[in-house]
Parts: C-alpha cells; structure tokens; sequence
C-alpha cells in the first residue's frame, strides 16, 4: 500500500505507554476469540466493555497527544485516517452534509472510553458516545499469528471500518438499530447486527475506491490482502475454529463470503449508496 506520501491527520490522540493499565499481557485463544469477535462490533460496545470491566480496571490516563505521532505505525494511521476524511467529507458535500470527523485513540493495554474501560482485548473499537475509534496496535501482530491477518492495507481496511461505524452513527442508522434490537428477538436482533457490520464493510471499500481515485494507494495484492482479513473474521470461519460447527441464526457480523462480497461492493463501485445492507433481499 502506498501511503507515505499521505496527508496526515490531527484527529489521532496518542495514549500509547500514558499509564492507561492493562501492561501488555499475551491473548490465549479465548481472550483472542473474543477480540476477534468484537473487533468490528459498533452498535453499541459498552455491551463489550461491560464483560471487560469486570477482569480489568484502567489506572488514570494522561492526556493523550495529540496529531500525527512521530513512530511509523502512527504515522500510518494518521495517513489512513485522513484519507478516510477527504473520502467522507466529498461524500456528505455530495449530498448537502457537513461530515465530523471522529478523533482516533492509539493506546497500549488499556484505556478510559466514552462507552466504558476497554481493555487489549476488546480489540479495535468505535464508540458512539464519544465518537471515537480506539486501537491497540499490538493487536494487529495477535491476529497475524492466531488467524494470519496481516499486510497494512488490511490493517487500513480495520481502520476504514470502524470509521463506517462513525458514519453510521452520522446518518442515525446505528440508532434505529439500537432501537429495533431492542424490541426484536434474538435471532432478528443478530440478523441486524449483521446488516450493520456488512454495511461498514461496504463503507471501507468506499473509502478503498475513493483513495486510491485520489493516490493510487492500492499495489499488487492489497486488495486480496483486505479480503483475506475480511474472510478471516467471519462468522463461520470463528465459529469453526472455536467450536467444530456453523450456526447461522447466531452471526452478528456475516460469514466469510458476505463480509468480502459487500467490501467488494463498496470498492468497485464508489458509491455509499450502493451499501444498502438494510434494503437488500439477500446478503
């Protein structure tokens, strides 16, 4: 992936190795299954946090610094992240909006969100309360051993998705979700989930067709990078590993062939309307 040459973004706030707690422990598979699970959750991950909270309090944290931090991993994100800007905020022009953009917390171990203590395990995260995308980037090297999740534009499709989520936010979609969740059975309520996870899967590839329109960031093999990541937390790819066996009617973030269909949608096509997960017949 080309993105050296990047602008970066002032909206990453660095709390890496600020106290936030936790202290770098090591994932067995359990604790990795549960990163990667909720690894691209968004609707609401105070759920999450709440699980995490009960394991694991984080000591005060400093306040973060602030713009592109110097270290090349940040400077990647922040590269990312404003790429993800300059794609959203043509969009929302596009369509008469003004589009915010959400901050991005780097932390190690543990950190203090607006949806509750999250901790490495938690995996990378978008809280809605206070429109932020947290990222561990240890985690990153966890799910390249546990599940062979690597490359950086995989990375920058984890980025871009969780970033969806922001958008989603936006638009109000994940709060008739939250709402109609509430009033839905099990089964209907992961049905939705699943909507929404695909849609910001749909969103990434946007954001994918848009930089590299605008950069030509995309070099051979990216893109099968980005698939691959997006194949590996599937549902039924974990459900398999984890526990021998596919349950559909309990998937909140599609299986395998539905996540890389949908990103594909978004990256060929451009278009944010063309990720309609809500009105579409089939997945």
């Amino acid at each position: 992936m080309r993105w050296r040459e990047g602008r970066r973004s002032d909206n990453v706030e660095d709390s890496r190795g600020s106290g936030g707690g936790g202290g770098g422990f090591k994932l067995g598979i359990g604790g990795l299954v549960i990163a990667a699970i909720a690894y691209f959750a968004g609707v609401d991950p105070r759920l999450i946090m709440g699980l995490m909270e009960a394991t694991q309090t984080a000591a005060p944290e400093a306040p973060p610094q602030t713009g592109a931090p110097a270290d090349e991993a940040g400077q990647f994100v922040s590269v990312v992240l404003a790429d993800t800007e300059d794609t959203w905020t043509a969009i929302f022009n596009a369509a008469g909006q003004t589009y915010q953009p959400p901050k991005l917390r780097l932390f190690s171990g543990g950190t203090q969100s607006g949806c509750g203590t999250a901790s490495a395990q938690v995996g990378p995260f978008y809280c809605p309360a206070d429109s932020r995308v947290y990222i561990d980037l240890d985690f990153y090297n966890q799910l390249a051993q546990q599940f062979k999740f690597s490359g950086d534009f995989a990375q920058a499709y984890v980025i871009a998705h969780e970033v969806g989520h922001h958008v989603q936010n936006l638009l109000g979609t994940a709060d008739k979700v939250h709402g109609a969740r509430q009033n839905a059975s099990e089964r209907e309520g992961n049905a939705l989930q699943v909507r929404m996870e695909l849609q910001a899967d749909c969103y990434a590839g946007v954001w994918a067709h848009h930089a590299d329109k605008a950069r030509q960031i995309l070099e051979s093999g990216d893109v099968d990078e980005a698939l691959r990541a997006a194949a590996a937390v599937g549902d039924d790819r974990i459900q398999q590993k984890t526990q021998g066996q596919v349950v559909p009617d309990s998937f909140t973030h599609g299986s395998a062939e539905q996540r890389q269909r949908w990103f594909k949608a978004g990256l060929e096509s451009g278009k944010a309307q063309n990720c309609d997960t809500f009105g579409a017949r089939s997945l």
